[in-house]
């Protein structure tokens, strides 16, 4: 992207995001943010796991839309959200860590779908531990 302006570069990165984010959705973005509420849902059925619901649904709307956004570890958090990803990663994390790694193997098989298994690579870690992680917007960073 040498020779286009800041205003440019970002609207071309904006695009490129888009267009990613919609061909996501369609091959593993809607069926791993579905396997994300199902497992919010049994979270807030068993009312002493809700927190993990509440991040269950944060990580759906964040594996619906991936691109242009990526998750970081949240300053100060303590001994709780330690605590709390090992019960996930027992309960929940490890099934879900294992569809974005099988996904992202299948994506990387074709050309068009390396960027896409990079980013389901990309989401494994918050995947694992959701608990003290924030997903912020990124720019200039397409995975």
């Amino acid at each position: 992207m040498v020779g286009l302006t800041a205003t440019q570069r970002g609207t071309s990165e904006n695009m490129l995001n888009a267009i990613l984010n919609v061909i996501w959705l369609v091959l593993e973005g809607i069926w791993m943010a579905i396997a994300y509420v199902i497992a919010g849902i049994v979270c807030f059925v068993l009312i002493l796991t809700i927190p993990f619901g509440i991040a269950a649904f944060r990580i759906a709307g964040y594996v619906l839309w991936p691109f242009g956004r990526r998750a970081e570890r949240r300053p100060g958090a303590g001994l709780g959200s330690v605590i709390g990803n090992v019960l996930w990663i027992v309960l929940f994390g490890w099934w879900l860590a294992i569809g974005h790694l099988i996904a992202g193997v299948v994506l990387c098989l074709t050309i068009i779908g390396i960027p896409l298994g990079l980013a389901s690579f990309k989401i494994i870690p918050i995947t694992l531990l959701p608990l003290g992680t924030q997903i912020v917007p990124t720019r200039g960073r397409y995975v």
